[in-house]
């Protein structure tokens, strides 16, 4: 009796606050291409704090929206703009009341570090006709359909949309112009932010297409029992400080 009490004592011991968080299952987090710095960061913090670490998904919004609709299993949305948060929406799979913005963005020209061009609205629209661009895929990734947007309201998207190479999200339009295999491309100031490989050419108005918000929503499929928990988290003001550390506004 004396060996299975110290028995006992022994497994209670090892039942610590982090032992137990990683018996719960984390939650699964589907997160737009920006946010792969500030969501691991945050993701991080949430674990210190003696959470099971949530995994986090990283792709194109579009191609995440698709994959929860599918039935993929996912605890959190997190889309770089409103309308593939409206798609889910539409379709009765987000849990009621927990759609809320977290973060904005800006959108911005980026040419090679080692470039010294600069891009006004006066000149965008020779220097971009001149190509290649590097945008996401204009008709789906969010990135793209705010460039396609911008380039549209300064009447200058005939002239660049046949030069434009497109990605299949913001990092893969990113990384075509980080491998100098374009010189210039548009993407979100944060993913400038995020690569010595490039450098911020210029600056859209922000006028000059829809706001760059990034909702956030826990799935009505969610399994996690932290998935709210963290949802919460990610929209406190501890949330948003660690966004606003890699370049992310308030939305």
């Amino acid at each position: 009796m004396s060996r299975f009490l110290a028995g006992l004592a022994v497994c209670l011991a090892l039942l610590t606050p982090a032992s137990l968080a990683a018996q719960r299952r984390a939650p699964l987090v589907l997160a737009a291409a920006s946010l792969q710095e500030s969501m691991t960061a945050a993701a991080d913090a949430w674990a210190r704090r003696g959470h099971a670490r949530p995994a986090i998904s990283f792709a194109a919004s579009s191609a995440l929206a698709r994959q929860a609709e599918a039935g993929g299993a996912a605890d959190l949305f997190v889309s770089a703009d409103e309308a593939w948060m409206d798609y889910l929406a539409n379709r009765n799979l987000l849990a009621p009341g927990t759609r809320a913005d977290m973060v904005g963005n800006r959108l911005v020209v980026v040419a090679p570090a080692a470039s010294h061009a600069r891009v006004t609205a006066r000149t965008l629209g020779r220097q971009l006709a001149a190509g290649p661009v590097s945008m996401a895929d204009s008709g789906a990734v969010p990135a793209g359909k705010y460039g396609k947007a911008a380039l549209e309201h300064m009447g200058v998207w005939p002239q660049v949309a046949p030069h434009v190479v497109s990605g299949d999200s913001v990092r893969a339009a990113l990384a075509t112009v980080e491998r100098g295999a374009a010189p210039f491309g548009i993407v979100y100031a944060t993913d400038a932010r995020a690569s010595p490989k490039v450098r911020v050419a210029g600056v859209f108005p922000a006028s000059s297409h829809p706001p760059i918000r990034y909702p956030l929503a826990r799935l009505r499929a969610s399994t996690s029992p932290d998935a709210e928990g963290f949802r919460r988290f990610l929209l406190s003001g501890a949330g948003r400080a660690i966004f606003a550390r890699f370049g992310f506004s308030a939305p």
